[in-house]
């Protein structure tokens, strides 16, 4: 029940970290659920039972035995579980559902702040898409840069390189091809 009274105070940031991600959806696990709309694990998972019909396919999904293993290996807190029937894991549209399912004033309360924090992360993860976005212009740009750079070296490693034998030189500089006509001097001879 600590869970409820974290959610009268607004700890958002609470709810937030029981997200998981599981089949490439944002979920959240039954017992979590429970907790935060203050009924047991078991009451919630009867109601979802008996009102089937409302959570379509997207909705909610039980696990299979891999998945949970796979929980129970990246979660410490997942080892503690009673995972003696595999978790059902809610959607954000299946939160909502099931607290309109439920019907209480603390999962009425409850919906409101999981909606707010499935949206946080949904912001979250927008923002990260365009920073990674924005990393990778900026390192194609450096990566252009980086073999401008190498190739501006290499030549410069050429310039400095001792000439092969037996390739002739090349001069450098201005040369003038043609006959300069004589040079005279003329003296003045006055005396």
């Amino acid at each position: 029940m600590f869970m409820a009274n974290e959610l009268a105070h607004g700890a958002a940031g609470g709810i937030q970290s029981l997200i998981l991600t599981f089949r490439s959806q944002r979920v959240m696990l039954d017992s979590d659920l429970a907790k935060i709309f203050g009924v047991s694990t078991k009451h919630l998972n009867q109601q979802f039972r008996r009102n089937l019909e409302r959570f379509p396919n997207g909705f909610a999904f039980e696990l299979t035995r891999e998945e949970v293993a796979q929980m129970r290996s990246q979660f410490v807190t997942a080892s503690r579980r009673n995972t003696r029937y595999r978790p059902i894991a809610f959607t954000e549209h299946g939160a909502i559902m099931l607290a309109m399912v439920l019907k209480s004033a603390v999962a009425a309360e409850a919906s409101v702040r999981i909606v707010r924090a499935f949206v946080y992360l949904r912001e979250q993860l927008l923002t990260n898409r365009e920073l990674a976005r924005k990393f990778a212009e900026l390192e194609k740009r450096l990566d252009a840069h980086d073999e401008s750079i190498a190739a501006l070296f290499e030549a410069i490693r050429r310039l400095l390189e001792p000439p092969i034998e037996g390739e002739t030189k090349r001069e450098v500089g201005f040369h003038i091809r043609e006959q300069a006509p004589p040079y005279r001097v003329r003296v003045n001879r006055k005396r």
